[in-house]
């Protein structure tokens, strides 16, 4: 079983490091980005999302715990907005640490979050997977989500 605890200061500097890194690996792995530019423009998307840190509005940054553990697995990053269907979640980043993965910790997390999200009044949760990352996208389908727009390229 897994617990979703708010991140603090420390546990939220490192993890932001990590993400602007990452989300520049994948945007290069997609070919939004290239290598040379990939770094800035992470820093710059994630500053725009995240432009008072943790206390970025209708923003909550999770540590996933391992609760039998208490050990820190993973994170987990969702975003609250208002639409013309209610209030909706939007998952900007979930990750669950290499050696916890394949174990049931990102089913388990994605169903915490259904319970916070309809605390907090969503009527959805929304999110962006990466096409290379087919892992990811066959537990979202299992969850059920579904896929509601596709972007795809051919490379010449």
């Amino acid at each position: 079983m897994v617990e979703l605890r708010a991140m603090d200061d420390m546990e939220f500097q490192e993890y932001r490091a990590r993400t602007v890194q990452d989300y520049a690996v994948d945007k290069t792995v997609a070919g939004t980005w290239s290598k040379d530019e990939a770094a800035a423009l992470s820093e710059e998307a994630i500053s725009k999302l995240l432009p008072e840190g943790l206390a970025t509005k209708d923003v909550f940054l999770y540590t996933v715990l391992d609760a039998a553990e208490g050990t820190p697995i993973g994170n987990l990053w969702v975003q609250y907005s208002e639409s013309k269907k209610g209030r909706e979640a939007f998952i900007l980043d979930i990750v669950i640490h290499e050696a916890y993965q394949g174990k049931g910790f990102g089913k388990q997390t994605l169903q915490a979050l259904d319970d916070i999200a309809r605390e907090q009044g969503a009527a959805s949760i929304g999110l962006h997977v990466f096409g290379h990352n087919q892992r990811a996208y066959n537990l979202y389908q299992k969850m059920g989500y579904e896929t509601t727009d596709m972007v795809m390229r051919k490379n010449l």
